[in-house]
């Protein structure tokens, strides 16, 4: 399926990721895990569960998405997916270190996940902080290795209302997956 809007990464309006966008991007997505007999979780903050919300909008994701998890305090984060107490003191809970330490945490969680994404940031309106203005998310990336985990982490400031930055957000994630594990969705 083709993604039938831009992407919001080149100026546009966050406003422009419409329902069709991140469904065809989870479908691809759900395609490309599938070709590779992947499992996939996610691990949200701010997003608040939409990313697994965007997968599982795809008839037949439950042959490639695992599980998600859902921690939007800081307690959920330590108790579920093994973030560092210490890592959230000396960073904060907006942070690349504590996206990764959730993705890590998704497949340390999971024996049967291959794949896994984090969200955490700040939609707003409210909750900026000097260096972390509203619309920041910070990403973790994570893929099972032969030799243990590999991540990455990407942070993203995107515009626009806390629907909006959540979105957006969203899709980013997903265009992220596709790329973690060579597949990258079609930017036009």
């Amino acid at each position: 399926m083709s993604v039938l809007d831009n992407n919001n990464h080149d100026g546009l309006a966050p406003a422009s990721v419409s329902e069709a966008t991140l469904l065809g991007l989870a479908e691809m997505l759900g395609q490309a895990l599938m070709e590779r007999d992947w499992m996939m979780g996610t691990a949200e903050s701010c997003t608040g569960g939409l990313l697994a919300g965007a997968i599982t909008a795809v008839a037949g994701s439950s042959n490639w998405f695992e599980r998600g998890f859902v921690t939007y305090s800081n307690e959920a984060k330590v108790e579920q997916l093994e973030v560092s107490a210490e890592t959230l003191d000396h960073f904060g809970a907006v942070s690349e270190p504590i996206a990764l330490e959730m993705a890590n945490g998704v497949l340390l969680a999971s024996a049967g996940a291959h794949v896994a994404v984090s969200t955490t940031g700040i939609a707003g309106p409210g909750g900026a902080t000097p260096g972390k203005p509203v619309g920041m998310v910070c990403f973790g990336f994570a893929l099972r290795a032969a030799g243990g985990i590999s991540s990455r982490a990407v942070t993203h400031v995107f515009s626009g209302d806390r629907t909006q930055v959540r979105r957006a957000a969203v899709e980013f994630a997903l265009r992220g997956a596709l790329e973690l594990i060579g597949s990258p969705a079609d930017r036009r």
